[in-house]
C-alpha cells in the first residue's frame, strides 16, 4: 500500500561512494558514510561537474558521467524524490558532484589546492576593504555584502580587523605575495594605533571593542557592542586581537608586536585568570576590571570554551612557534590540561561541557546556550589537543581527542547529505533517535573547518583510515557548497542540502561573526596537514624578517611530532643559504640593515 504521507516531490542531497553502476538502466548504487544503500537514477538532464576551486572554470563531465561512476568513487548528489504507486519514492539525479578522476582521487588533495584557494580568499578581501587603491584602513568595514560591497555600517571591530590581519599574513606565508604581507602590517599598525590601550597604572594592554567612525571623527568603544556580551570586556575579544599580530610577527619579527603580546598576558593573568580554581573568566566589568561585578549579569564568575580554550587557535600556538618561549608552552599545557579535566562530560551527554561557574559546575542556563553543544567546539578541542600532544605528549590528550573522533560523526554530522551541524540539544529527549537542532539544521563555514582540521591532524598523526575518510568526507562537502563561484569568498551558512543560505547577516562577507580568519586558516592548515602528514609533499612557506628582528627564524609550520618534518632548504632574496637546524626548523639569519626575503622549504621527515 502506498504511503500517503510521502505521497510528495522533494529535492535533497545524498553523499556516497559508488557501490554499483547499473549502464543499461543508468541506476547508481550510493552507500553513505553510515552504510545505508540508495539507488540513484541518472536521466537525460543529469549535470556532471569536476569540483573546482576559487578563480577556476566551470569543468562540465555530464557526458562521461556512466564511464566515471565506478565502485569505490565518493560523490554528492541533488537531486529529486518522485513518489511512487508503491510508497517507495525514486530518486532521481540533477547534479553529480565528482571530486576527482578517479576513485580515491581527491582534487583538494593536490599539494597547490590550498594555497590557490588562500590566494583567491584574500584577493577578495583585499579588493573588497581597499580596491585597488592604497591599502588604508580608515576605509575598512567591519560588515561587507555577499559581493565585497560595503554596507552603511562604519563600526570598525577589532577582532574582525586582526582576523582579517591573520589572513593576510597567512595568504602571504603560503604565496609570498607582498601585497597581502603589506595589508597585514599596516592592520597591525592600525590596530596598535587605533585600537589599543595602554593602561600604565595596571602595567598592562587590552584592546578596544572597535571604534565608530564619523567623518574624520572616531569614537572609541571600550565595551562590547555585540548582544551576548554588551557592556563587558569579553575575553575572547581580547584574545582575538592578538591572532593577526602574533601571525604577522611570525613573518615580520616586529618586537613591538611581542611588546603589546606581553601586556596583553599580563591583562590575562592579573585580571582574567582565576587563580584559584583554574582557568580564565568570560568577562570583566569595563571599569573595575573584575570578573565577578553584578554589572556582568549572567556573565559574571562565569568561564567558558572561549576564554579557556580559544587562546590556543587565536594566538598561543602561533606565539609559541615565533619565539621558542617555554612560557608560552607552559601556558599551553595548563590549558589543555584544565580542558581534559573539566570539559568531558560523557556519562551525561556525548558533547563536552563549554559552560561553568566559577568551581567548574556546570552552568545550564545560560543565555542561548542553555544545554546545547557547539558542534565545532568539540571538534576544536580535539585538533587542538593533537597539536598539544605533539609539543608535550600526554595520554589524556590523545585519549580525548581520539574519543571525539570517533564519536562525533554520529551525532554532530549529517551522515547523508555530508557537512557539520551547528548547534544541538546535548541530550535526547526521550524515544528520540536524533539529537534536536537548537535553531536550524544549517550549516556553517567556521565548523567545517574545525572538522577538516580535526580529522586530518588525527589521521595524519595516527595513521587512522577512519579518521581520513572523515577529513575526506568533510572536505568534500565544504569545496563543493562553501566556495563562492560568483562573487568570491566563502558562504556564512548553506542549508542541510548545501545551497547557501543567504538571509539577515549570513548573507554577509563580513560581520561580527566572518571575517577572513576561519576560512584562511583552514586553507593554511590543511596545506600543512595534507602535504607534511597525509600526502607526503614539500610545502615552501616565506617570511620577510626586518632588520631589527631577532637573528633566529622559526619557521615550523604548525605543532607537529618532533621528527616528523623537517627544514630541507633555504632561499634569501632568491639565493641558497646554507646556515639553518632542518631538524630544530631554525635558520640563523645575516646581519642585515634591509628587509630580507625568505623562502624555508619544509619536507616530510621521510
Amino acid at each position: 500500500m502506498a504511503n500517503n504521507n510521502l505521497a510528495f516531490t522533494w529535492a535533497d542531497t545524498i553523499a556516497g561512494y559508488v557501490v554499483g553502476f547499473d549502464a543499461g538502466t543508468r541506476a547508481v548504487e550510493l552507500e553513505t558514510s553510515d552504510k545505508r544503500r540508495f539507488t540513484v537514477e541518472l536521466d537525460e538532464t543529469t549535470v556532471g561537474e569536476l569540483l573546482r576551486n576559487l578563480g577556476e572554470p566551470y569543468a562540465d563531465a555530464s557526458g562521461h558521467l556512466d564511464g566515471l561512476l565506478v565502485p569505490g568513487r565518493y560523490i554528492i548528489v541533488y537531486g529529486i524524490f518522485y513518489p511512487t504507486s508503491d510508497g517507495d519514492p525514486r530518486y532521481v539525479a540533477k547534479h553529480v558532484q565528482l571530486f576527482g578522476r578517479g576513485p580515491g582521487d581527491y582534487s583538494f588533495e593536490d599539494p597547490g589546492w590550498w594555497t590557490r584557494q588562500i590566494d583567491q580568499l584574500a584577493m577578495f578581501y583585499r579588493r573588497s576593504q581597499f580596491g585597488n587603491g592604497p591599502v588604508d584602513y580608515r576605509e575598512y568595514r567591519t560588515e561587507l555584502h555577499l559581493g565585497g560591497s560595503k554596507t552603511d555600517s562604519h563600526v570598525q571591530e577589532t577582532d574582525t580587523i586582526s582576523r582579517m590581519v591573520y589572513g593576510m599574513a597567512s595568504a602571504y606565508m603560503l604565496t609570498g605575495k607582498d601585497e597581502y604581507l603589506e595589508v597585514a602590517e599596516k592592520g597591525t599598525d592600525y590596530l596598535r594605533d587605533h585600537m589599543r590601550f595602554v593602561d600604565r597604572d595596571n602595567d598592562v594592554v587590552y584592546w578596544y571593542h572597535g571604534v565608530k567612525v564619523t567623518g574624520a571623527t572616531e569614537q572609541k568603544l571600550l565595551s562590547s557592542d555585540f548582544s551576548d556580551d554588551y557592556d563587558t570586556i569579553p575575553m575572547y575579544e581580547q584574545i582575538y586581537a592578538l591572532a593577526g599580530p602574533i601571525q604577522t610577527f611570525r613573518v615580520t619579527g616586529d618586537r613591538r608586536v611581542i611588546s603589546d603580546t606581553e601586556a596583553t598576558l599580563r591583562l590575562f593573568e592579573k585580571f582574567f585568570r582565576d587563580h584559584e580554581q583554574g582557568g580564565y573568566f568570560s568577562h570583566l566589568d569595563p571599569i573595575l576590571l573584575s570578573p565577578h561585578h553584578e554589572s556582568l549579569g549572567y556573565n559574571a564568575s562565569r568561564k567558558n570554551w572561549n576564554s579557556v580554550g580559544d587562546h590556543a587557535p587565536a594566538y598561543l600556538v602561533n606565539l609559541y612557534l615565533a619565539t621558542g618561549d617555554e612560557r608560552h608552552a607552559d601556558m599551553l599545557e595548563r590549558t589543555f590540561d584544565t580542558i581534559t579535566e573539566h570539559f568531558p562530560d560523557y556519562e551525561y551527554s556525548p558533547f563536552v561541557n563549554e559552560r561553568f561557574f566559577r568551581d567548574w559546575s556546570h552552568d545550564l542556563e545560560h543565555s542561548w546556550q542553555q544545554n546545547r553543544a557547539v558542534v565545532g567546539h568539540n571538534l576544536k578541542i580535539a585538533w587542538n589537543l593533537m597539536r598539544m600532544h605533539a609539543l608535550r605528549p600526554k595520554k589524556a590528550y590523545v585519549e580525548l581527542a581520539e574519543h571525539i573522533g570517533r564519536i562525533m560523526p554520529d551525532v554532530g554530522s549529517d551522515r547523508q547529505r555530508g557537512g557539520w551541524y551547528d548547534v544541538v540539544e546535548r541530550v535526547l529527549r526521550p524515544g528520540e533517535q536524533t539529537y534536536r537542532f537548537a535553531w536550524h539544521d544549517r550549516k556553517a563555514w567556521w565548523q567545517q573547518e574545525q572538522a577538516i582540521l580535526a580529522y586530518l591532524i588525527l589521521a595524519g598523526e595516527q595513521g587512522d583510515a577512519e579518521f581520513l575518510r572523515h577529513a575526506r568526507e568533510s572536505a568534500s562537502f565544504y569545496n563543493a557548497f562553501f566556495l563562492d563561484h560568483d562573487e568570491g569568498g566563502v558562504y556564512f551558512n548553506v542549508l542541510a542540502n548545501g545551497l547557501p543560505y543567504l538571509l539577515g547577516t549570513e548573507r554577509l562577507k563580513g560581520s561580527h561573526s566572518m571575517s577572513m580568519y576561519h576560512s584562511v586558516e583552514l586553507c593554511y592548515l590543511a596545506a600543512v596537514y595534507y602535504n607534511l602528514l597525509i600526502t607526503k609533499q614539500p610545502l615552501p612557506l616565506w617570511f620577510k624578517p626586518l632588520p631589527s628582528a631577532d637573528r633566529t627564524l622559526r619557521v615550523a609550520p604548525d605543532l607537529l611530532p618532533y621528527g616528523r618534518i623537517r627544514l630541507e632548504e633555504v632561499e634569501i632574496d632568491g639565493k641558497p643559504y646554507e646556515v639553518f637546524d632542518p631538524h630544530a626548523l631554525t635558520i640563523e639569519l645575516p646581519d642585515s640593515s634591509e628587509r630580507l626575503t625568505v623562502r624555508a622549504l619544509i619536507v616530510p621527515a621521510d
